[in-house]
């Protein structure tokens, strides 16, 4: 099979899914621009992405940057493979599989274009998968952007954004990838989120009434907590860390 052959490489400031490129790479980009002035945040929630792309859109897509018609066989097949609910097979007309292994590659390939629309007009963003954040210098003007944006999605890509999710905003009141920026760039700190589900898990594993041994709770603290150490391997998220290890303490 060929490989995918792009008409343009993929955008800069997309960050989902792509060699050494991850999330902390995102939020710094975002950092940046705070600092440079861009005090504004366009928080845009794309509504039930995973289950509203448009198979036909994304097939005339691939088909521009892929000449293996081996490959756009499989991956149509893919698409429409259907899901079991009960006893029923039922039809996948639009969406795809969330979670699935070719789905975050599927994604990009449908949000490279609001990338390059971003870029054409001049914008400031970082996007990770589905998650995208528009940096601007005023309220007025993120509240023009949210507009221009909610269109664009609407009408060329097909897609909803979430007016109840979405937001002008400053930085510090809204989360981007399970992180929150303050006003000014400088700092950087693990939503409440976050740490809440941290907690609840961490709760769950040491829960007396689990009945397992001793070994296998230890087991399971481990994967949680080099997972959260991960999570918060920004050097401004050290408290982050020692405050996963307080709750561990505390459980």
């Amino acid at each position: 099979m060929q490989v995918l052959q792009e008409q343009k490489p993929a955008h800069p400031h997309s960050y989902g899914y792509r060699p050494q490129r991850s999330a902390h790479h995102a939020i710094r980009e975002v950092q940046t621009r705070i600092r440079q002035g861009y005090g504004w945040v366009v928080d845009l929630d794309l509504q039930a992405f995973f289950d509203c792309v448009n198979h036909d859109r994304l097939m005339a897509r691939l088909k521009r940057r892929c000449p293996d018609a081996e490959l756009l066989r499989l991956i149509n097949r893919y698409l429409n493979a259907g899901v079991r609910v009960g006893e029923v097979l039922e039809p996948t007309r639009m969406g795809v599989p969330q979670g699935g292994p070719l789905s975050p590659v599927l994604a990009n390939v449908v949000l490279d274009e609001l990338d390059w629309e971003l870029d054409r007009c001049g914008h400031r963003f970082a996007r990770y998968a589905d998650d995208c954040t528009i940096l601007v210098r005023s309220k007025r003007a993120g509240e023009r952007v949210m507009a221009g944006v909610t269109r664009y999605v609407s009408d060329t890509l097909r897609l909803t954004v979430n007016p109840l999710k979405s937001a002008v905003d400053r930085p510090m009141n809204r989360t981007f990838l399970g992180f929150t920026v303050s006003r000014t760039g400088a700092k950087l700190k693990v939503a409440d989120q976050a740490i809440d589900k941290l907690k609840d898990c961490v709760r769950d594993l040491t829960r007396r009434t689990r009945g397992k041994r001793i070994d296998a709770i230890v087991a399971g603290l481990r994967q949680t907590l080099l997972g959260w150490a991960g999570f918060c391997s920004c050097k401004t998220c050290i408290s982050a860390i020692l405050g996963g290890q307080s709750v561990l303490r505390h459980c």
